[in-house]
Formats: structure tokens, C-alpha cells, sequence
């Protein structure tokens, strides 16, 4: 399939998925394709990270586990994409569907959602609930505004890895790319930690995740401003490239910064900062230190705003791509 039926498909899928979002009727009937990538990542996990083997051993061991898993995952989107080719438009329908739900607009911004739902009818044990099941930190630690902060990072992270590089690496390489992307996402999130028993197994895993998702998080920065002109006006779509390129480096992670800095300055607060995963504070500075410093309901609510406003500026560009290789 070449690159404008990629671009076609992924306008149908963006679509959808904002329209309908995660069908979890159906998952209750079959595994979600990242399940079946998790349970293949896991196969090689129990296989070939045992701990009794040295450390340099268990780091080449994770560069073969994750080169072969994604030649899986290749070969599996090629031969999908090939079997659904026989159907014609009904095939292009199915791929489309199938995309979706690789995509996570309308999950995450409903997850996100529940947050501020929470807080408003529940008030500060309602939000931590809420907020707990969509970042790792431990909600105990939390205040009101402290949850609002997490609401608004996982939005902003999420955005770019769950929405943005999938769409990316399927546009420009179809179904092999997509799964690609998503069975490397999924390992970094399994395996690529820096435990005691991950760091040299799932080297490998987050370093090739780091680079997979470098030009997502930068897109997604030109996108929240876009979506930051749309809903708030000129001087929000400024502030929101001055905040990214200034502080968008100064996340412990190379991509996840980037669009956290970029939401920070569309919404002028401040994120990031000191954080408890675990019952160990871990300390980083604040993005966009000069913003308030009090992170409310409201802000949530708008940075979901945002959010689906840059969701939209996304399916845009992904259609006049379209049109103009077509």
C-alpha cells in the first residue's frame, strides 16, 4: 500500500476513534492486541532474563529478545495489511478499525475526564482514586492540585505516545510501522525500567523507545499549540512554543518533557516538579516555573480541551497530506 491510502486509512481511524474510542464490549470477548504483545514480550522475559545470568549476558540477550519481537510484530502487520488487501474497501474499513484501536483520544481524555469528574463530586479521595489508575505515583502524597498536575502530565504524555507516534509510524509505514511502534512501546513499558532486574534486559527496549517516539513528542508540540491558538488565542499559542523549547529538557525522559511543557505553557501553570513513585521523591525541576503554581479543576478541564483540539489539527495535517500526495 502506498503512502496516501496510509494517510487515507488513518484519517478513517482518527475519526473513529475519536467518535467511538476504545470498544471494550469487544475486549471482553478477545484479547486486545496489546495484550498479545505483552504475553509475547513476557515469553522472552521469563525465558532469557533469569537472574542467575551475568549482567552483560541479560543486556544481549534483551537487544536479540527485542530485535525479534519487533521482526514479529513487522511480519504480522505485513501480513495482516496483505490478507485485509483482498477485501478491497471493505479490507481499507477493517484496517481503519483496526488502527483505532491502536489510537487513545477519546480513552484518554475520558480517563483524564473522570478526574475532574471526580473532584468535583467526590472532592480530594475521589480525585486520587481516579488519577490513580492513569499515573504511577502514589495519589496518597497528593493534594487537589497535585492531582490536577498528574491529570495534566498523563494528558500530555499520553498525547504524544498514545496518539501521535502511532499515527505517525502508521502513515509512513502502514500496519508493519503500527505494530512496530506498539510492541516496542509495550516492551518499554514492561521491561524497560531501571530495576534490578530490568536494567540490562530492557536496555535495550527504552533506548530504541526513546528514539521511536523523538518525533512525536516534537509534533506534538507544534499540535498543542495549534490546539492552544484554537481555544485560547495568539498569546497562548506563543507562550506554548517559548515554555516546550525552553523547558521541554528538563524531564528525566528525552520525549516525555515535550509535550508536558508544551501543555504547561498553553495553560500557564506549572507541572512536573518533585513526585513520590513508590515511597522514593523523585526530584526534578518545574516546568514552566514562572506559571501558577496552582494546578485547579478547571485547568484539567481545559487542557482536555486542548487536547481534542489537537487531536483535531493532527487529523487535519494527516488529510492534507492526503490530498497533497494524492
Amino acid at each position: 500500500m502506498i503512502i496516501d491510502e496510509h494517510l487515507l486509512i488513518l484519517v478513517l481511524a482518527l475519526l473513529l476513534d475519536r467518535i467511538i474510542g476504545d470498544p471494550h464490549w469487544l475486549w471482553q470477548r478477545l484479547p486486545h492486541p496489546v495484550v498479545l504483545f505483552g504475553k509475547a514480550i513476557s515469553f522472552f522475559d521469563r525465558h532469557f532474563n533469569a537472574e542467575h545470568l551475568p549482567d552483560l549476558t541479560r543486556r544481549r540477550n534483551g537487544v536479540m529478545s527485542i530485535v525479534a519481537l519487533l521482526f514479529g510484530a513487522a511480519i504480522a502487520g505485513w501480513a495482516v495489511h496483505g490478507l485485509l488487501a483482498f477485501f478491497g474497501w471493505f479490507g481499507i474499513l477493517v484496517e481503519a478499525g483496526l488502527v483505532a484501536i491502536f489510537l487513545a483520544q477519546k480513552s484518554l481524555a475520558d480517563h483524564v475526564g473522570e478526574v475532574s469528574n471526580a473532584l468535583r463530586s467526590e472532592g480530594l479521595e475521589g480525585g486520587r482514586r481516579a488519577v490513580s489508575r492513569i499515573v504511577g505515583r502514589d495519589p496518597e502524597t497528593l493534594d487537589e492540585p497535585g492531582v490536577c498536575r498528574a491529570a495534566i502530565e498523563s494528558l500530555a504524555e499520553n498525547f504524544s505516545d498514545g496518539v501521535v507516534a502511532p499515527a505517525l509510524w502508521y502513515g509512513v509505514f502502514g500496519l508493519p510501522g503500527l505494530f512496530i511502534y506498539k510492541m516496542l512501546n509495550t516492551a518499554d513499558s514492561m521491561i524497560g525500567h531501571k530495576s534490578e532486574t530490568y536494567i540490562d534486559f530492557g536496555w535495550a527496549s527504552a533506548r530504541l523507545d526513546d528514539v521511536a517516539n523523538w518525533p512525536a513528542a516534537r509534533l506534538s508540540i507544534l499540535l498543542i499549540a495549534a490546539g492552544a491558538l484554537v481555544k485560547k488565542g495568539i498569546s497562548a499559542l506563543g507562550n506554548t512554543i517559548r515554555v516546550a523549547v525552553r523547558d521541554g529538557g528538563l524531564h528525566r525522559s528525552p520525549n516525555s518533557g515535550r509535550p508536558e511543557a508544551a501543555m504547561a505553557g498553553a495553560l500557564d501553570i506549572q507541572l512536573a516538579g518533585p513526585r513520590v513513585y513508590g515511597g522514593e521523591v523523585v526530584r526534578e525541576p518545574m516546568i514552566n516555573g514562572s506559571g501558577r503554581d496552582t494546578a485547579t479543576v478547571s485547568d484539567v478541564e481545559a487542557g482536555i480541551s486542548i487536547f481534542y483540539s489537537a487531536c483535531s489539527m493532527l487529523t487535519l495535517l494527516a488529510f492534507v497530506a492526503f490530498l497533497l500526495l494524492l
